[in-house]
């Protein structure tokens, strides 16, 4: 099979197009040939080896069609969409032609949609949807800020709170892309500028219910200053960077709120965190009503990797970018 490989540590150039066995899915274990995937901000940090040891072939979700199943479970042709599970970290991931992924992280999907319209959708709203629901627990009618809106997730995330019925305030660094989440019903738009609790307690002198902070470690203590008594922070990216955090909780977190994380990467698909839990058939279905706005912002092809994540870095792309493995 063909394969994207990280040749050695490094920009984008690192990636190559190269052969490579077919793997053998073990017991546990779905084969699916890929037709699409999309990429991430985790395979920056395993190219660049920010995040150490990573997997020859990187990739943490993909849409395609079941080859294998040993158990029996998903019949041969079955579309799926897999996430995580180890993918691009322990086990190669999902820029090849093939992958073999844990069963307990494909899931059927209830869509005909193009191949590149579904790859925009598994990791980003699955992640949104975790932290949103599963941990924020987010009602209709409270508020929720979402640093980061215009990224991938951020997009997924405003989608997913404006239909559950919440009121989003959303940020951006760019001015220029402040409308299109106006589009996708944000109530406010912000100017990130890493000091935004003391203007949203203006307008929301308690504080907010709920914060989804994507940009991360530079903007989790101005978050958490935000919020209301009883209100939740809950970090899911680094777009503005990682590395340690100093935290004295005494003097850092106001007293009662509450800062947690969700490293989708990490959790998604074990028993804590199972995909069934992520109601997948309504996600793409809203997807395929227009209900959620999660078309990609831009689709290469399979030999156009090193441009893909050239531009992903740069952040030009305004949405999820997408990969087409026959494109």
């Amino acid at each position: 099979m063909r394969a994207i490989v990280i040749t050695r540590f490094g920009g984008p150039e690192v990636l190559a197009i190269e052969e490579r066995p077919d793997p053998t899915p073990e017991a546990h274990q779905v084969l699916i040939a890929v037709e699409a995937f999309g990429l991430n901000h985790a395979e920056v940090y395993f190219r660049s080896g920010a995040w150490g040891a990573a997997a020859e072939i990187t990739g943490i979700e993909c849409v395609g069609v079941v080859r294998k199943d040993p158990a029996g479970e998903l019949r041969e042709g079955t579309r799926v969409a897999a996430l995580v599970g180890g993918m691009g970290r322990t086990l190669n991931g999902s820029y090849a032609e093939l992958v073999a992924v844990p069963r307990t992280n494909v899931v059927a999907i209830p869509s005909d949609l193009p191949w590149e319209a579904l790859a925009a959708i598994p990791e980003s709203y699955a992640t949104a949807w975790a932290a949103l629901v599963g941990i924020l627990k987010l009602q209709p009618d409270q508020t929720v800020l979402v640093r980061g809106a215009t990224s991938a997730l951020g997009q997924a995330a405003t989608n997913i709170a404006v239909h559950l019925g919440a009121n989003v305030i959303a940020t951006t660094r760019n001015r220029e892309r402040a409308a299109r989440l106006r589009e996708l019903g944000a109530h406010e738009v912000l100017i990130e500028s890493g000091q935004l609790a003391e203007r949203i307690r203006s307008e929301h002198p308690h504080g907010i219910a709920a914060v989804l902070d994507i940009v991360g470690n530079t903007t989790v203590f101005d978050s958490l200053a935000a919020l209301r008594r009883g209100g939740t922070v809950c970090q899911v990216g680094f777009l503005g960077g990682g590395g340690p955090l100093t935290l004295d909780p005494v003097f850092r977190i106001p007293s009662g709120r509450h800062l947690t994380a969700f490293a989708s990467a990490l959790v998604l698909g074990d028993a804590e965190f199972p995909l069934r839990e992520i109601p997948f058939d309504a996600i793409f279905g809203r997807a395929a009503a227009g209900i959620y706005q999660s078309r990609p912002a831009r689709v290469f092809g399979f030999e156009e990797i090193v441009a893909a994540h050239r531009t992903l870095e740069a952040g030009d792309a305004f949405g999820k970018i997408v990969v087409r493995v026959d494109g």
